[in-house]
């Protein structure tokens, strides 16, 4: 096993905007020795890929990191059901799944993140049918605090029930998006399905008049679909839409909304170069080459921006839109785009779409701390009418208090982490504020 000593030699998240305070960070290459390092230490907290911009992932004890477990990702064809190593990124994933000819329904925009660090804090592509990438999970393997290697939800055979009732399917949904507080995951049983083809195309300059008048329809003219905007008066700059060639989409006429088709590869970010981008022009290929916004072999803006989110319902879609237009002049100085997308409703308990249709505004800052920290307040009020949930990963300046208010299962996630953890090994700072 791996093991790095001295604070600050642990260094920072991705985006460089969090320098960890951990004491030690440990690599464990097996699952025993994984096993040994949480009960050796008082409390330990996961690190995944380090894509999280708040203090999820930090500790002042002992981080522990999946990166040299061995990374195997095993199909089972008949149960169509994926054993995915958790440290993998869904790049090394999604490679292995389309070799033997498998696909995940969707993926998020970076294909650079580990599997269980995004399930874990409810990540999410976009799809109107599309729900978070933890919807994709049938069952997990999970080292809890006393050493114990359990396995949650059905691994075996057939995918776990899911009907609403106690049981089984509560304790896989409470399991999900579990934020680092139920136990270390080691292994995802993903539900796949055939591979499929994508083909993406990029149209600019959608008014919001269009917008206010058939958000719903353009947001359904894709398998997945992203609007990009800075919420000023020139309206949405670009629409990603990405059409699976195997489905009939609705085809919504985004040029007689006054959109124009791209001629040319573009980036999300206004003047970005467009090289990393994943291919546009309506050109078909595979589903993981497609549904990310960037490539595997690209890391985008490391270390140059902030990151937050929040996802409401989508019958707010539209009146969240114009409270954020109301602040646009607030978040220019430091918002390089803002993303919005669509997300199907989600049983696990702290997912953000959890229960409900879902619209989500993704704010993509300049790696300006004191400048971000300022507008986060601004846009927890413009959106706070439609009780929007912040994503697990990314920062806002939302108080525990009201986070127990916009996820309602909270408080049944917590019960089930004092069961699983009574002395609080897993709970670092950041979960101690927000679980006590």
């Amino acid at each position: 096993m791996t093991t790095t000593e001295t604070p600050g030699t642990v260094g920072t998240n991705w985006a460089g905007n969090v320098e960890y305070a951990a004491r030690e960070l440990l690599e464990p290459t097996s699952v025993d020795e994984l096993r040994a390092a949480v009960t050796a230490h008082p409390q330990v907290t996961a690190l995944g890929s380090r894509h999280s911009f708040n203090r999820i992932a930090d500790t002042d004890a002992v981080q522990v990191s999946l990166a040299r477990m061995p990374g195997t990702v095993d199909v089972d064809g008949e149960r169509s059901v994926a054993r995915v190593a958790a440290g993998l990124t869904h790049a090394r994933v999604a490679a292995a799944l389309d070799a033997a000819g498998y696909a995940l329904p969707n993926l998020a925009s970076l294909p650079h993140i580990s599997v269980a660090g995004a399930v874990q804090t409810g990540t999410h592509g976009s799809g109107v049918r599309n729900p978070s990438l933890a919807s994709s999970v049938v069952g997990l393997e999970i080292v809890r605090a006393d050493g114990t290697l359990d396995v949650v939800g059905d691994t075996a055979g057939g995918h776990a029930e899911r009907d609403g009732s106690a049981g089984p399917s509560d304790e896989l949904d409470a399991h999900r998006v579990g934020i680092g507080a139920l136990g270390i995951v080691t292994a995802v049983h993903l539900a796949v399905e055939p591979s499929f083809e994508v083909a993406q195309t990029i149209h600019t300059g959608l008014s919001w008049d269009a917008v206010d008048a058939g958000f719903e329809d353009i947001m359904s003219a894709g398998y997945s679909v992203s609007m990009f905007t800075g919420f000023t008066d020139d309206g949405i700059r670009q629409v990603w839409t990405k059409r699976r060639t195997d489905r009939d989409d609705p085809v919504v006429d985004l040029e007689a909304l006054g959109a124009r088709p791209s001629t040319s590869p573009l980036h999300p970010v206004p003047g970005s170069e467009a090289a990393g981008v994943t291919e546009q022009g309506g050109v078909p290929g595979p589903w993981f080459e497609r549904l990310p916004h960037f490539r595997s072999s690209f890391t985008p803006s490391n270390g140059a921006e902030i990151q937050c989110e929040y996802l409401l319902p989508v019958a707010d879609a539209v009146p969240a839109i114009h409270a954020l237009r109301a602040i646009a002049d607030r978040l220019a100085p430091v918002l390089f785009v803002s993303e919005i997308r669509r997300i199907a409703a989600d049983t696990a308990w702290l997912a953000p779409s959890s229960g409900r249709d879902s619209v989500a505004f993704h704010f993509t800052f300049r790696r300006d701390t004191e400048g971000v920290a300022a507008v986060l307040p601004l846009i927890d009020e413009a959106l706070a009418p439609f009780d929007a949930r912040p994503h697990w990963g990314k920062v806002t300046s939302m108080t525990s208090g009201r986070l127990h208010e916009v996820y309602p299962k909270l408080a049944d996630f917590t019960a089930v982490a004092d069961r699983v953890d009574p002395g609080g090994r897993f709970r670092n700072a950041f979960l101690r504020d927000l679980l006590g």
